[in-house]
């Protein structure tokens, strides 16, 4: 599975990537056709605290998978993000299943 992160307008600190990386490659264990991960980062123009956007999508057989958060980091969007993709692939390889 090959994930491919996309910063808008910045580049990322090999921390950040190695966290996203690291992460996300645990969503194999709930769907087995996933072929690739492409993660999106962008910083908004806001004022307030929670500015830091990722959007995530998620290609597998079949069909596909996105999610997006707002926080105040960006591995707090990862952490929120991984929870609701689980949930989604796991409701994706049950429908797939029946």
């Amino acid at each position: 599975m090959e994930i491919r992160i996309n910063p808008v307008g910045f580049s990322v600190n090999p921390v950040l990537e190695d966290f996203i990386n690291k992460k996300f490659s645990k969503l194999e264990k709930y769907h087995d056709g996933i072929m690739g991960v492409d993660v999106t980062l962008k910083l908004e123009k806001d004022d307030h605290l929670e500015n830091k956007l990722t959007e995530v999508h998620v290609d597998i057989k079949g069909q596909d998978v996105f999610a997006k958060k707002n926080a105040k980091t960006f591995e707090e969007t990862v952490d929120e993000l991984y929870d609701v993709l689980k949930r989604q692939l796991v409701k994706a390889k049950e429908k797939r299943e029946d």
